[in-house]
Order: C-alpha cells, then sequence, then structure tokens
C-alpha cells in the first residue's frame, strides 16, 4: 500500500517541455560562463559584463602573476644551468706540477694573500633603478640562513608588481611576499636558507617609474640580476 498516489500520465512533463527546460538550463550556463567564468578566471570579456561587474581585472591580475610566475622559474632555472656548465669548464685541464716544482709552487701558494671571512655584518646599500613599461629587475643579497636585513624600497612614478623571494642551487624558489600595483614596502627579511634573498619587480604601468632600494644588516653581497 502507497503513502501518497502516484502522477497520472496527464500530470508528468511532456517531452516538448523536458526538451525545452533543458535547452533553458543550457542557455543560463553558457550566459554565465561567458559573463561570469571567464572574465574571472582568464580574463577574456567578449561581452564587456565582467569588466562592468569587477570580474575582467580579477581575471587579469590571476593571469599576470601566473606569467611573471613562470618567468622568473625559467630565468632561474636558465641563470642555473648557466653557472653550472662555467663551473664545469673552469674544473677541467688542471695542470700536473712536476717533482722539480714543487717546492717553487708550494712557496708561491704560501706567499698568496688570505681571504677574507664572506660574513660581512651590517653591510648597507641604496640601489636606485628605472623601468621602462613592462620593463623588470631582480635585486638579490647573499646571505646566510638566520641573517637578517633591514629593507626599505618606494616607487616614484607609479606602481609595480613585485615578488621577495630567495633561491639556492638546490632550490629553485621559496617565497616570502608577492603584491600588485605597489607604491612601496618595508620591513626585515630573515634568511631561510643559505643562498640568494631578494626583490622581483615588473612595471605594468604606462610611464617609466624609479624605484628606490635602502638596506642594512646581515648580507655578504647586493646584485642586480636582470
Amino acid at each position: 500500500m502507497y503513502n501518497s498516489d502516484l502522477p497520472n500520465r496527464a500530470q508528468l512533463p511532456t517531452s516538448r517541455q523536458l526538451l525545452r527546460s533543458t535547452l533553458i538550463a543550457a542557455v543560463v550556463a553558457a550566459l554565465l560562463l561567458i559573463t561570469t567564468v571567464l572574465p574571472a578566471e582568464y580574463g577574456i570579456d567578449p561581452t564587456g559584463a565582467g569588466r562592468y561587474l569587477g570580474l575582467t581585472n580579477m581575471g587579469e591580475i590571476k593571469l599576470s602573476l601566473a606569467q611573471e610566475s613562470t618567468q622568473q622559474v625559467t630565468g632561474q632555472k636558465a641563470a642555473a644551468t648557466q653557472a653550472g656548465a662555467v663551473s664545469k669548464e673552469d674544473s677541467v685541464a688542471v695542470p700536473l706540477i712536476s717533482p722539480a716544482s714543487a717546492e717553487v709552487a708550494q712557496t708561491a701558494v704560501v706567499a698568496k694573500p688570505v681571504v677574507p671571512a664572506l660574513n660581512v655584518l651590517l653591510a648597507s646599500d641604496q640601489k636606485v633603478i628605472t623601468l621602462m613599461p613592462g620593463e623588470a629587475t631582480e635585486i638579490k643579497l647573499a646571505m646566510s640562513k638566520g641573517a637578517t636585513v633591514a629593507y626599505e624600497w618606494a616607487v616614484e612614478g607609479g606602481a609595480v608588481n613585485f615578488d621577495t623571494h630567495g633561491d639556492s642551487p638546490t632550490l629553485n624558489y621559496y617565497g616570502y611576499g608577492k603584491g600588485r600595483q605597489a607604491t612601496g614596502d618595508s620591513g626585515v627579511l630573515e634568511a631561510a636558507f643559505d643562498g640568494k634573498h631578494g626583490w622581483y619587480w615588473r612595471n605594468r604601468s604606462a610611464a617609466a617609474v624609479t624605484i628606490t632600494l635602502n638596506t642594512e644588516g646581515e648580507y655578504q653581497s647586493i646584485q642586480r640580476m636582470m
């Protein structure tokens, strides 16, 4: 015995009604895809509705950060490969020392000056860099694990996208923080490992900008990578 009556044939939807409902659902899904999903995820806005709703800018930001991250990792891998090739060339063709000249060679080695230790505490530098529209640059500090550096950078003439990160021969990328359309930043950077740590900037504006970076702390050297 049933608790409720089954619907009769007249109450069931017809094939035409089912087809109509399916078509309406498909049209609604397509409209949502074009007006919201594509602008928000991929920055594609064929109707202009995404920009009106503020979704197109979100998608463009996602794509821009993804492209910059890919370019940065690719550049670091190429630099590491080139450095490895140079190191291999330097290690080839070591001349043998004959017994007769061993004493002379030993004297020459003893006479070489002693290389000072690399740990230079409380170094201080200022770097001023001008970036044209679309141009990027990167500045890295050679730091030991646990070393700290107080930094401050400011942008004149506009804003930039930035990525604060580090790398080493065994680690391609370690992020400390990133941002878009920034006019400056300051704080204390503590090295998570032995390696190079610093900042990557890209000028996405239509005019040239000037970045002034001040650093003071425990680092051995400062270098503009690109």
